[in-house]
């Protein structure tokens, strides 16, 4: 009788602790796309070059520079910029960059600072959507589900050939007289920050001192095993070890549940996932070669494309005006400041020692 009730009891235990179910609505979690934007049209031509003779090739390339030919709206054309007043929750655009490699600055007490270089391509409003039509797409209705819609600014970098491209991709470029971008961003902004087509995006769209946040996708690692992947240890070097230095070892149990638990860390794909980095200050301005040095590191590898906008973080938010809604070159002519450093930074060449 004893027994009976111990073996009752010892079920009802396993029952409590030992019998825990997940549910999912899904049988497999996506962590990654490889596939380009859905948003835009067939961007790459898919046929073969022709055989032409040079003098055909001089005439095509005239044809395409009549065609786009630049109406930005700051060199003189018969758009207009209206400058709203700035506000505490205006939402500016983003530019798109190019991550060139990693420098180390110094701070006037002799502290290191590892800083990411990012270069600002040569950026253009593309278009603006308005509130209503970036609604009804399939992220504006996600993001915007209970709260009022805003609308977004389609923004280009890398000029090409328009050769390279599809009819219909280089249609989106012909209406403003732009060439075909080789990169396309969305960034959400109020309807105090909207920038008509054409208008450039350089360096100068952000301050000295500001908080920052960068897009981008992570280092593509392929396939990994879990020591790479999750930080295993592995198995021993020696001592009985065979074929287990760098397995996983056991994924379940053959007990209650005898399954393996959906998000099991096993060997797969790593890296390749698009992450924010947020809160990177920005040191140092170059306006000439449009160089942007912030404080920290950005996702994806060297050479690779990110997107900057201005942070999130309710705490690094701006306190003053920022260039509204974009940075424009001065009415009189005059050029800026070449080099822009932040005043905590050593400015190379400049004296070290002080009496």
């Amino acid at each position: 009788m004893l027994s009976i009730v111990f073996h009752k009891r010892r079920r009802l235990v396993r029952r409590l602790f030992f019998n825990h179910e997940q549910v999912r609505t899904m049988s497999r979690v996506k962590r990654r796309t490889t596939h380009p934007p859905y948003w835009h049209v067939l961007k790459n031509n898919q046929r073969q070059d022709e055989k032409i003779s040079s003098d055909n090739l001089r005439f095509v390339r005239e044809v395409i520079q009549d065609k786009y030919k630049n109406k930005s709206p700051i060199k003189g054309s018969d758009l207009d910029i209206e400058k709203k007043e700035w506000d505490p929750k205006t939402k500016r655009s983003g530019v798109i960059a190019r991550n060139i490699g990693v420098q180390h600055m110094w701070e006037k007490d002799g502290k290191k600072v590892v800083c990411t270089v990012l270069h600002v391509l040569d950026n253009h409003v593309i278009r603006y959507v308005p509130p209503e039509e970036y609604a009804k797409s399939i992220i504006g209705a996600k993001v915007f589900r209970n709260r009022k819609p805003l609308g977004c600014l389609v923004v280009g970098a890398e000029a090409a050939n328009p050769d390279r491209f599809t009819r219909q991709y280089c249609s989106l470029f012909s209406e403003v007289g732009l060439l075909p971008k080789k990169r396309l961003a969305r960034f959400i902004v109020t309807p105090n920050a909207v920038l008509p087509p054409c208008t450039p995006l350089t360096a100068g769209h952000f301050v000295i001192g500001q908080a920052v946040d960068v897009y981008g996708k992570t280092i593509d690692y392929g396939f990994q095993g879990v020591v790479k992947r999750w930080g295993f240890k592995g198995g021993p070097a020696s001592h009985g070890a065979t074929k287990f230095h760098r397995r996983g070892g056991t994924i379940g149990t053959g007990r209650d549940k005898a399954r393996v638990w959906p998000g099991q860390k096993m060997p797969g794909h790593m890296g390749s996932e698009r992450r924010f980095c947020r809160g990177l200050k920005i040191v140092r301005i170059n306006m000439k070669y449009n160089v942007i040095y912030v404080k920290g590191t950005v996702p994806g590898p060297t050479n690779s494309i990110v997107q900057i906008f201005d942070t999130l973080l309710p705490r690094r938010k701006f306190t003053e005006a920022p260039p509204h809604p974009t940075y424009f070159p001065p009415e009189d002519g005059t050029l800026p400041q070449e080099d822009i450093w932040d005043s905590s930074l050593h400015v190379f060449g400049s004296p070290s020692i002080s009496v």
